[in-house]
């Protein structure tokens, strides 16, 4: 398994479960155990006591998982036809092989070693990010109003700075959940006192010996901060690929069971495939950067590498969470929709609220602000890739079951006052 990551565990712990009891080594870019990347832009950095990220000691690794692990060094190189990876000066051979390298997060061009400057997507990362958020800076800048940059403007907003973020599109999110929903969560930054500045581009990050110092913006405006963040997307992590004859598209592109080539298979944010769930609704393949995905795809592609014969199609409803103050967004499926309502609650000022995406006559999404017991029944409806009608049909029952417990609850709140 090439990647110690949520993805590379999973994968270990599969074949090993499953009773296979040959040789298992866990390649790692990073020193550190396989850790829980999620918490990295939320708890960690907003927690007191900063938390332990790893999911197992490493004495799991060595006795009850028996498997090698060569962490520190990242793989360099892959030869399909001699089998064989390039770790450092070591040369590995496989029978099977899961790749799982992940993806590196996208910097601003010359903000590398720019001391104040920060990416989020490693242990390392969130340290750095936790010890400046909490050594004395009053204003941080987040560019990117996607899904990690809302989470470290959250958690800066908690500790007490001033946050503005900057997004280069008009409506932030609108690519990942719609203009209609990204315009409502937007509303969830400016009710919690984040500035959101939108259709806006970082044309120079201003310094002073070393350090950033501020922003100026395509029209000449100058933003100073002390600590800016930079949230735009994150690459696939495939350099070291490049030579092995694998197909490389944004991701590993792989086939409907999450085979590269023979004998290598791909799981994580690094795989791209056909998921045919959606292939009605989504054009040519997927690649998902999400936790759920990554632990599925480890096991399966795991137990493929192991017996090839007995693979099958790898298909899911994607989901991920994100922590926004102190609620939740949740989405389920995709958002390649004709239309989309809002079944529950109201998304004008940023929720609670509960929406649905159809795309043809079937349910392909779900949205979720703060309603948490909502979202995973869709789910189960894109799943089964039941109608429009079917959705239509479980939010009129969910508002009707909304509506007595709130009656209940009245009633008991009459009777308490009563007594």
């Amino acid at each position: 398994m090439v990647g110690a990551s949520l993805a590379g565990l999973r994968a270990v712990e599969a074949v090993r479960r499953d009773g296979f009891d040959g040789e298992v080594t866990l390649v790692g870019a990073e020193e550190h155990l396989p850790y829980d990347r999620p918490p990295l832009s939320k708890e960690y950095l907003a927690a007191e006591e900063c938390p332990d990220p790893r999911y197992r000691e490493e004495e799991t690794f060595a006795g009850d998982l028996d498997v090698e692990l060569l962490l520190g060094t990242p793989a360099s190189a892959l030869d399909t036809a001699a089998r064989t990876v390039t770790v450092g000066d070591r040369t590995l051979s496989y029978d099977g092989l899961v790749i799982a390298t992940g993806a590196h997060a996208r910097a601003l061009p010359g903000t590398e070693d720019l001391e104040g400057v920060h990416t989020v997507r490693t242990l390392d990362d969130a340290i750095a990010l936790r010890a400046a958020l909490r050594g004395g800076a009053r204003r941080l800048t987040v560019v990117g109003a996607g899904f990690i940059g809302s989470e470290v403007a959250s958690v800066g907003r908690k500790l007490g700075l001033e946050v503005t973020i900057l997004e280069a599109l008009e409506t932030p999110l609108a690519r990942a959940v719609g203009e209609r929903m990204g315009r409502a969560l937007t509303h969830l930054h400016r009710r919690h006192g984040t500035e959101v500045r939108t259709g806006v581009a970082v044309d120079e990050v201003l310094r002073r010996d070393g350090r950033v110092t501020g922003v100026r913006l395509g029209d000449g405006t100058e933003l100073e901060t002390d600590v800016l963040v930079v949230g735009i997307g994150a690459r696939p992590a495939t350099d070291w690929l490049e030579g092995s004859g694998l197909t490389i598209d944004d991701g590993v592109v792989a086939d409907e069971t999450l085979a590269a080539a023979d004998g290598v298979y791909v799981a994580g944010d690094v795989a791209r495939w056909p998921n045919a769930l959606f292939t009605d609704v989504v054009d040519g393949t997927m690649r998902l950067e999400h936790w759920t995905s990554a632990a599925d795809q480890g096991g399966r592609a795991a137990r493929h590498a192991v017996d090839p014969g007995a693979a099958k199609p790898y298909e899911t409803v994607p989901y991920f969470w994100s922590d926004w103050y102190d609620g939740r967004v949740q989405f389920v499926g995709v958002a390649d929709a004709e239309e989309i309502e809002v079944v529950a609650g109201d998304d004008s000022e940023g929720g609670p609220f509960t929406a649905i995406y159809r795309a043809g006559d079937r349910i392909v999404g779900a949205l979720a602000v703060d309603m948490p017991a909502e979202v995973m029944k869709y789910r189960r409806l894109i799943g089964g890739r039941k109608s429009w009608d079917d959705a239509l049909a479980l939010a009129e029952e969910r508002r009707a079951a909304r509506a007595k417990k709130a009656e209940q609850a009245e009633q008991a709140a009459q009777q308490g006052a009563g007594a």
